[in-house]
């Protein structure tokens, strides 16, 4: 296969017999039917021979059986069927004509014009033979034999797994084969080796490829993998050769070159292991290259030659059904590495792990987290290490009628210049939730919760607001809400439309808040997802600590193939506490934004859904965010769409942003289709006064051309980005990907 895609593939010839299947095919089962003669020798056993035909002439001075129309013969899980078979007991000799088919105990079936073997039925010669393998997969010869051990040995033959019917059942030429002079496959092992072999693909022929073989089966075994070809607008053309290195059936590593015309080459290894507890998997990248070290101030200057590389791996292990261990490591050299070689577009890299007990009624984890930051202007020693969390949660059923869940949790946070801080705290809510004679839903829930701070180096943070006080701090949080929901059900246009108002209160005294670091609860922002939670902020370290009515409602429709829900809501506080919330996050006045949500679903050719969030005073729109696509599974358009325009403070962190994006694929001439997508920035100075874009900025797209039958998968993609950000480069690159399904290690 290297060799395939190292040269041009030229036009030629081979010569080989059909793949297609033979006329008046047998059933492969080959059972003997009831009613018919049959003769077997004198010995019983499993080696005995079961015979059965239409017809039986019997030559007593040779002891020559001869059997004619629908003859079948099973021995030991070796079947065979043919119009005539002569069997001659004394030699042992049976010679079998007429729409031949033999079955190996593997299931795999030989047919052919006529077939010479012993009565064992495991090994003789074939002529005009085709092997229907059991897995898929054919093979055609003009003559083979087969020896005892179910090899076959075919000459001038030809491979392929491709179908050889079209949909209307009309014969075609497979996409792809293999044609060669000597074939030989071993069942025992499902490879098929091949010697002065040739690779056809859509009719044109490669030069003589060396002596190689594949795998007829799901298998893990050692060789070459499809290899992969691009051009890249840094590195030039890439020449991938990937090898596969088998250790075990359930381990296996890959090792592969990645060849390059302009800078030096790149070597991937990806090690992967399956066992009883789990499945983990590891890969590096390594090569040698120039980068930019300063981002931060757009320098762009190549430093000196430096080892550049990159790990990726993966693991969960399942110890008992309730205890399990997961976790990632993501960390690279340097902050231009993964684009420049187009392995992630990840702006950030996270490595995980956590230790989880999980049962019916508890939940106990020690998790840990570490960020590695690609972004321009990031400090890297500001980046936080959450190591560890352990958080444990208990849900006690009936007390007091309802539920009763209890949490504990503790957290420690460090960095190399910047605050640390050490969290713990211990939660109690109740929840009550019950039915009313009209229909109510009435939900009670009671909620309070101590915390305990530890904080040093809080003058590092830049946004005061997230600093908190150094040293050792404390406070307590309480909250009691009702929650009432009372849905009405009617019929409408041939369906069902149920509209459910809801409304909730909650109470909740004043929180010391600002005495502790706010570093999970940055992120807030008015939702429908979060318009009737407890606490509207993300996270632990901030509480939402006025008292509020909430109200909204819920419509949704439904009738056959179509299916319509919406969400609209708002909040009012209750007290005049001046409030920790940001100006622009929806919530900082006493009446909070309007925010809803609309699903669409039509069958499964249109989905749509809309969020949105409308500014109380004006209705002018601070969330506006659409995702829809139209269209079948092969052919279909999506589009989303994003703006932020809530005139928060840039200091805080959260600017405003627009932005849309697209991606489509378009099928053709049935195996063939187009696709693309893009990814715009729209935002400019007006919506954030950071924002260098100029409001029509496109970060990258792709284009490409595919086509993908049964057996083959080809394609063609051209992408290109827009923004240089050190070694990277604005520019175009193209990837040419052929991968052929049935073609085994």
């Amino acid at each position: 296969m290297a060799a395939l895609c190292a040269v041009p593939l030229c036009a030629g010839s081979a010569a080989a017999q059909s793949l297609a299947d033979r006329p008046a095919t047998p059933d492969p089962a080959l059972s003997i039917p009831a009613d018919t003669p049959q003769v077997a020798p004198a010995a019983a056993g499993d080696d005995q021979v079961q015979f059965s035909s239409s017809s039986l002439e019997y030559d007593y001075e040779a002891d020559i059986v001869t059997a004619l129309g629908d003859v079948r013969m099973t021995r030991s899980g070796e079947k065979l069927r043919a119009e005539k078979v002569v069997w001659n007991r004394k030699t042992g000799r049976v010679v079998a004509t007429g729409n031949v088919a033999v079955t190996n105990p593997q299931g795999d079936v030989a047919y052919g014009d006529s077939i010479d073997l012993t009565d064992s039925l495991k090994d003789g010669v074939i002529d005009n033979l085709l092997v229907v393998l059991e897995r898929g997969g054919r093979l055609a010869a003009v003559d083979g034999r087969r020896d005892e051990n179910g090899t076959y040995f075919l000459n001038r033959a030809a491979y392929s797994p491709c179908p050889v019917t079209d949909a209307n059942g009309c014969p075609k030429e497979p996409t792809w084969k293999i044609t060669a002079v000597r074939v030989t496959y071993r069942p025992d092992n499902d490879r098929v080796y091949f010697e002065g072999a040739r690779f056809n693909l859509f009719g044109l022929a490669s030069p003589r490829l060396p002596r190689f073989s594949t795998s007829t089966a799901e298998s893990n075994s050692t060789g070459l993998l499809t290899p992969g070809i691009g051009i890249d607008r840094l590195n030039g053309g890439e020449l991938t050769l990937p090898f596969n290195i088998a250790i075990g059936q359930n381990r296996s590593l890959v090792v592969t070159p990645h060849i390059f015309t302009q800078v030096l080459p790149l070597l991937e290894t990806h090690y992967s292991e399956v066992n009883t507890l789990g499945a983990f998997s590891i890969a590096a990248y390594a090569t040698s290259s120039r980068r930019s070290e300063d981002l931060s101030t757009g320098f762009t200057t190549a430093t000196e030659r430096a080892f550049r590389g990159y790990l990726d791996g993966t693991m969960r292990f399942q110890f008992t059904p309730e205890w399990s261990l997961s976790g990632s490591l993501r960390l690279s050299t340097d902050r231009t590495f993964t684009r420049r070689y187009d392995i992630s577009d990840d702006d950030r890299l996270r490595s995980t792990f956590a230790l989880e007990h999980i049962d019916a009624n508890s939940y106990f984890a020690v998790t840990g987290w570490a960020t590695q930051t690609l972004r321009v202007g990031d400090r890297q020693s500001l980046q936080p290490v959450a190591l560890p969390e352990i958080d444990y949660r208990r849900r006690v059923q009936d007390v007091a009628g309802g539920v009763l869940s209890l949490q504990a949790n503790t957290l420690a946070i460090g960095r190399k210049a910047g605050q640390d801080t050490q969290r713990a705290f211990a939660s109690a809510e109740w929840d009550l939730r019950r039915l009313t004679k009209w229909g109510q839903e009435v939900t009670l829930t009671a909620f309070a919760r101590g915390d305990a701070y530890n904080t040093s180096d809080a003058a590092a943070t830049l946004v005061p607001s997230y600093r908190g006080l150094d040293g050792f701090q404390t406070r307590a949080i309480g909250a009691a809400a009702i929650d009432v929901k009372w849905p009405f059900i009617g019929e409408l246009f041939g369906g069902t439309q149920r509209w459910t108002p809801r409304v909730q209160v909650v109470a909740s005294p004043h929180v010391a808040n600002l005495r502790v670091p706010n570093e999970d609860s940055r992120a807030v922002d008015l939702e429908d997802s979060n318009l009737f939670a407890l606490n509207r902020f993300p996270g632990y370290d901030r509480w939402e600590d006025s008292s509020r009515i909430t109200y909204g409602g819920e419509w949704a429709f439904d009738r056959t193939g179509l299916s319509i829900d919406t969400t609209i809501g708002q909040s009012y506080r209750l007290d005049s506490r001046p409030t920790i919330l940001p100006s622009g996050t929806g919530l900082s006045d006493s009446f909070s934004d309007i925010v809803g949500r609309t699903n669409v679903r039509l069958r499964d050719f249109i989905t749509f859904t809309h969020r949105y969030r409308l500014d109380k005073d004006s209705f002018a729109v601070r969330r506006n965010e659409v995702d829809a696509t139209v269209g079948s599974y092969t052919t279909y358009a999506t589009v989303g769409y994003l703006r932020l325009n809530r005139n928060i403070d840039p200091v805080v962190g959260l600017q405003d942003r627009e932005e849309v994006r697209f991606a489509g694929r378009a099928a053709f001439a049935r195996f063939w289709s187009v696709f693309g997508s893009a990814v715009i920035d729209l935002t400019d100075r007006a919506e954030d006064v950071l924002s260098s874009s100029s409001g029509f900025d496109p970060i990258r797209h792709r284009l490409g051309v595919a086509f993908e039958d049964d057996c083959l998968e080809l394609g063609l993609t051209w992408r290109r980005d827009y923004r240089t950000t050190g070694d990277i480069r604005a520019g175009n690159s193209y990837l040419l990907t052929l991968a052929f399904k049935g073609l085994g290690r």
